[in-house]
């Protein structure tokens, strides 16, 4: 499935999309070059969310976790990563990744090629491709 994106305003459009194909698959994983808008689309699906903390890229960190409130009221916890700095799986052992791939919690996932061999078998797989300066072309492989 192909959804084009007109702006980022309209962002927010495709994320019921995004939900159903993803049906009960809460491992997500987001593939596209620099700057084609992957912590963008998780800063959508955040807020989507109703996560109340600030959402930022963990470039750095490696890991952010977000709490959230699903719809029986429960709390539930996103965890946002960005392995594009990592350089071996080992190190993504080593900050204890498969804790995250194993919990019932959604993990959004920006750079996942590093860690592919230890994904679950249910993911769900985003590509997002740059159009031009406003316009994305976003792919559920």
């Amino acid at each position: 499935m192909e959804l084009l994106i007109k702006d980022i305003s309209s962002l927010p459009t495709i994320i019921p999309v995004l939900l159903k194909e993803a049906a009960s698959k809460k491992k997500w994983l987001f593939y596209g070059e620099v700057g084609a808008g992957k912590t963008t689309l998780i800063k959508t699906l955040c807020a989507w969310f109703k996560v109340k903390e600030s959402v930022t890229s963990p470039t750095y960190s490696i890991i952010n976790e977000y709490e959230y409130i699903d719809e029986n009221g429960v709390a539930g916890y996103i965890y946002h990563m960005d392995l594009y700095r990592l350089k071996r799986i080992e190190e993504a052992l080593d900050i204890g990744i498969e804790d995250h791939l194993d919990s019932e919690d959604y993990c959004f996932i920006e750079w996942p090629e590093i860690i592919e061999p230890i994904l679950p078998e249910e993911v769900l797989k985003i590509s997002i491709e740059i159009v031009n300066d406003s316009e994305r072309k976003i792919v559920i492989l």
